[in-house]
Formats: C-alpha cells, sequence, structure tokens
C-alpha cells in the first residue's frame, strides 16, 4: 500500500470501449479528482482493437489502408512517444489519475511511484518484470514497442535476463489541470502482424517478437486471471473501493471523444480544441 492511500480513491474495472472514449475518459476523471476529490485507478480494454499514436506521431507513420481494411480504429494520445497497437484480446491497459500536489514532481520519481501496482501485478500473476535494466536503442521510432527501452518508464521480462529481456509494458503519463494521468499498455498475448501492420512500413513480424514478450508467453495464466491481478494489485496500491463511472462522466467522455479524440483533426493534424471547447 502507498502513502497515496490515505485519499479517496475508486477502482473500476472498465468495459470495453471505442480509442476515443477511452481517451476522453481519463480527462473526464481528471476533473472529477480535481472537482470531487475522488481519484481513479482502472483496467480497460480496446473495442474494436484501435492504434493509439502519441502526441506528436505524424499520422503518415499509419498505414491507413491496412487500419480500415482490418477494423483498426485509430486514435491520439494525450502523451508522447510511438505508436501503440491495442488488441481486443492481447493488449491489457490501465490508467492512474490523481492531482499533481499529491505526488512527486519529478518524473521519474513519480513513474517508480505509479509503476509499484504495475509491478506488483505481474508478480502476482508470476512474470519475472522489472524495470528494464539497460537501454536499449531504437528500430524503429514511430512504434512505441519499438522504439529505444528506457530504465526510467519500461519494464521487462524476465527481468533476470539482464540485457537480454524484453520489453512487456510501455508507461507515459501527462498533466493536465493539475492532475497527472498515467496510462499503460501491457503485452498479456503477442499480435505481432498487426503491431507492424499498422505502420507505413516495411517491417518483418520477428523484428516484434524480438523485442517484445507477454504475460502468455511468459506464464501461460488465461487473460482474466491476468486482468484480476493487475486489477486487485492497483486497488490494493491505494486502498480503492470498487466502484462504476457515474452518467454524467460517461456522457461528458461521450461528447468529449465526439469532439476531440474522434475527429480526424485530432488524429490526424493534432488540432487542439479552444480553451472554451474544453
Amino acid at each position: 500500500m502507498s502513502d497515496l492511500a490515505d485519499r479517496e480513491w475508486r477502482l473500476i474495472r472498465d468495459d470495453p470501449r471505442d480509442g476515443a472514449t477511452q481517451m476522453a475518459i481519463e480527462e473526464i476523471a481528471a476533473r472529477t479528482a480535481l472537482e470531487d476529490d475522488l481519484r481513479t485507478v482502472r483496467v480497460y480494454s480496446w473495442e474494436p482493437s484501435t492504434l493509439s499514436l502519441g502526441y506528436r506521431q505524424d499520422a503518415e507513420t499509419v498505414d491507413w489502408d491496412y487500419c480500415d481494411r482490418e477494423g483498426i480504429d485509430v486514435t491520439r494520445r494525450q502523451t508522447g512517444g510511438g505508436g501503440i497497437y491495442h488488441d481486443r484480446y492481447a493488449d491489457i491497459s490501465y490508467s492512474i489519475v490523481a492531482p499533481a500536489e499529491e505526488v512527486p514532481g519529478n518524473l521519474m520519481d513519480c513513474y517508480e511511484l505509479f509503476c509499484q501496482p504495475i509491478l506488483e501485478g505481474l508478480r502476482r500473476m508470476g512474470v519475472d518484470a522489472d524495470f528494464a535494466s539497460v537501454e536499449q536503442s531504437s528500430i524503429y521510432q514511430p512504434s512505441c514497442y519499438l522504439r529505444d527501452i528506457n530504465p526510467a518508464h519500461d519494464v521487462v521480462a524476465p527481468a533476470s535476463a539482464g540485457e537480454d529481456a524484453k520489453k512487456i509494458s510501455g508507461n507515459a503519463q501527462y498533466r493536465q489541470r493539475d492532475v497527472v494521468i498515467q496510462h499503460g499498455s501491457i503485452s498479456y498475448d503477442l499480435e505481432p502482424a498487426h503491431h507492424v501492420g499498422v505502420f507505413d512500413a516495411n517491417l518483418e513480424r520477428e523484428t516484434f517478437t524480438d523485442r517484445v514478450t507477454s504475460i502468455r508467453e511468459e506464464v501461460g495464466i488465461d487473460r482474466t486471471e491476468a486482468v484480476d491481478a493487475l486489477a486487485t494489485a492497483l486497488g490494493e496500491w491505494c486502498d480503492a473501493e470498487e466502484a462504476a463511472w457515474r452518467d454524467g462522466e460517461l456522457e461528458a467522455a461521450s461528447d468529449l471523444a465526439d469532439r476531440k479524440f474522434g475527429t480526424d483533426a485530432w488524429v490526424r493534424d493534432r488540432e487542439v480544441l479552444e480553451a472554451s471547447g474544453q
């Protein structure tokens, strides 16, 4: 349990949602943290499968025809880094939302704090996971899982393999209205064809599998069991009560998804809403 456990937290085992809604709902959770003094941890999945672009990623790096043909949604995150293919089955995602004044101001210290329950969840699954012990150079910059591996926020397995360990989770943070939002992707299984296919580049599947591992590959447990282990670790970390989104939050997230995260202006051109429209 962390020092943040004396605050009010909720744990949401979220329903599968489309990419635009998943991004919008984090901003609504940030508003709730500030206005209602209620912090959020959650686990979630993507329906349909979605490519989330990094904040500054060039839309021309996407193979739009491939995504359209394969029924893969595309959205853009508020966090930087490369694009992540979030498979409906193979990806497990999480987010943590808390007021900035309550967490370390140093980015690396905040990563270390917020990744505690992620590492604990993986260990409960039986995965030998930890922050990367050594840096690894980038293979393909537009892809999160093929970028350079950073010991500050990239989680690898098996950790005992040292420089031969493979990436299993990527994590990123941003600050919005004095709130820190961290979200991350954890590989439950591997879908290398889609992970490389969503990009407009000639990448072999082995490029992905040589760099990335998964929960299923490491320990072979059922996905439901893996999701439960992660959710339980998150909830215990901050002593959260299990809850659901309020109707008003879901309505606000749907509106923001329609106005921002689901629009071509945001996804392809990174055009930001005027402040009055936020």
